[in-house]
């Protein structure tokens, strides 16, 4: 698109930071601890779901995709996120399970990058999770073969009024294509905008002993 008067050229598009330096010293031990701290923070300045996160995956030739998906858990063991088992993500994790996930908290300046491994979790921690969703994303799980080419929306449609009336005693189960994935961490990089263009970049790097090597990244 040409520039014009009214907008500005993509060029001259800037914000300035001015978020307080990270101090390495300070920062825990192990990364979730300060994951949590700065997802507690965006969650209180209400950003529009902080739980969304870039997931990136690729085939085992190096072909990249990336889509955005909801964190729904995560704890020291990793981030966790649900999923049909048999859409495009899922291919490309069965064959290759190096993923990387973003978390864009750019209200805030910040970001956080995870890198590592998809793993499956088990089909209980799967049902714990699908029979807390709303009555009508239980159905949605059922209805939507994930990647999959259809014809119409109406397809959908009809299927999920179809479900609806099957299932309408409330009793949704769990499909069998459908769950939970576990992102175990090998890298956590926290990213926050600094002044002219210094930004803090705190990297945790797992370390064969399990624990964290904790190092800060130029800008």
């Amino acid at each position: 698109m040409l520039p014009d008067q009214e907008n500005p050229e993509i060029q001259d598009l800037r914000q300035e930071y001015t978020n307080r330096p990270i101090d390495v010293s300070t920062v825990p031990a192990h990364p979730v601890v300060l994951f949590e701290t700065w997802f507690t923070e965006a969650q209180s300045a209400r950003l529009v779901e902080p739980n969304a996160m870039s997931l990136a995956t690729a085939t085992p030739g190096g072909a990249i995709s990336c889509r955005t998906v909801l964190l729904k858990a995560y704890d020291k063991g990793g981030f966790v996120f649900f999923t049909n088992y048999e859409s495009e993500k899922s291919r490309q994790i069965a064959t290759n399970p190096n993923v990387a996930c973003l978390f864009p908290w750019l209200p805030l300046s910040r970001q956080v990058e995870v890198t590592g491994v998809a793993e499956k979790i088990p089909t209980a921690e799967s049902l714990a999770y699908f029979i807390k969703r709303p009555f009508k994303s239980q159905i949605g799980a059922w209805v939507s073969a994930q990647s999959s080419v259809i014809s119409s929306r109406q397809i959908l449609e009809a299927k999920f009024a179809e479900l609806c009336k099957k299932f309408a005693d409330g009793r949704v189960p769990l499909p069998s294509a459908w769950g939970g994935y576990r992102v175990v961490p090998h890298t956590i990089e926290f990213w926050q905008g600094g002044r002219h263009r210094l930004h803090d970049r705190i990297q945790y790097t797992r370390t064969p002993a399990a624990t964290w090597e904790i190092t800060r990244l130029s800008p």
